[in-house]
């Protein structure tokens, strides 16, 4: 099948109206700048391009995303801007490169507390922040973050450092939920408990469990279909295999979360593909690879998450808003700096 005929029938498949020429739908593309491997997205984008016939043209940005966007200004080529943080969507509300976004499939599929309330972003899938407990030293049930700071566990937790952004993430939440008063002495309890440094990359700490350093310790719950799948070599399958995994809550909520999400660029060239991409992410189609291919959690309810992180039980995530969440994200870094966590 050649290319025109192929975009031709790629139309009917999209719907489009049978006035817009082959011509017209070949030119047809959208810029993505994003913070992710492009590899990791490139199934989500490849069917994107596949159910619509616009192609997406990808830009890796690893660091400053938000700057580099600031700086391009009105010249900037860039339509979606994606990351797999919710603070670095948040950076981009605040530093002005985003537009707002009215669209009925986004809100419908994805839970106002993980979008923006003006759609200037909004969630695109969902990683848990999970705990990862010895199988031969404990047989835990259950867990909520707070025991992390309980003399028990003294020298039994591992955790990566404390300014990471998945950890000023929770410690956000957990300001929000708490005030910075107490969530100051629980920091301290689980500096208190660590067997090691705190340090080191999510993996690192189902490594160490298995190599007796530390019983317990957080980590995202992806990170353990990448272990046990084999994705990340023999060594991390026996790491993926020695730790059971456990839903913690908080003792006044549910699971602290963060995301992967996406927004539209203020200067969008192609603004309405921009908002057609988005809303192909949040679709079943698309919610179902973002499961298979990075073993997230689908943000949209009834999309089943793969078997390996199904395994963990039912997700209840936590009710708290990102956007509240974020505005504790200086108080959350300045406070595990105060109390010394990464030293």
């Amino acid at each position: 099948m050649n290319r025109i005929v192929r975009i031709a029938c790629l139309a009917g498949i999209a719907g489009f109206s049978a006035g817009v020429s082959p011509a017209a739908l070949a030119a047809e593309e959208v810029t993505l700048y994003t913070t992710r491997e492009p590899g990791l997205i490139k199934p989500l984008l490849d069917a994107f391009t596949e159910k619509s016939g616009v192609q997406v043209k990808t830009l890796f940005v690893k660091d400053g995303l938000a700057e580099r966007v600031a700086t391009e200004g009105a010249n900037s080529p860039a339509d979606v801007l994606m990351t797999v943080d919710f603070g670095n969507l948040i950076d981009l509300v605040d530093k002005g490169v985003v537009q707002p976004v009215k669209s009925d499939a986004l809100n419908a599929a994805i839970p106002a507390n993980l979008r923006d309330a003006d759609g200037r972003w909004f969630a695109l899938s969902t990683r848990a922040r999970v705990l990862y407990a010895s199988k031969d030293r404990t047989d835990l049930k259950s867990f909520t973050y707070e025991d992390l700071a309980d003399p028990k566990w003294k020298g039994k937790v591992c955790i990566r450092a404390g300014q990471h952004p998945y950890n000023t993430a929770l410690i956000a939440n957990m300001i929000a939920k708490d005030g910075a008063a107490k969530t100051e002495e629980w920091l301290k309890g689980v500096k208190a408990n660590l067997a090691r440094k705190a340090g080191g990359g999510d993996r690192d700490v189902a490594r160490d469990i298995l190599g007796g350093i530390c019983d317990v310790g957080l980590a995202n719950s992806y990170y353990v279909g990448l272990m046990r799948s084999g994705a990340g070599g023999p060594d991390q399958v026996k790491w993926g295999e020695a730790i059971n995994v456990i839903l913690p809550t908080f003792e006044k909520g549910g699971t602290h979360v963060n995301v992967s999400g996406a927004a539209v660029a203020k200067n969008a060239p192609h603004a309405a593909n921009a908002v057609k991409l988005l809303e192909f992410l949040v679709s079943d189609e698309a919610q179902e690879l973002y499961a298979k291919a990075n073993f997230e959690y689908p943000v949209k309810a009834g999309v089943k998450a793969d078997p390996i992180i199904a395994s963990f039980g039912e997700l209840k995530i936590d009710p708290a808003e990102l956007t509240a969440i974020g505005k504790n994200r200086k108080a959350a870094s300045e406070l595990a700096d105060k109390v010394g966590f990464d030293n």
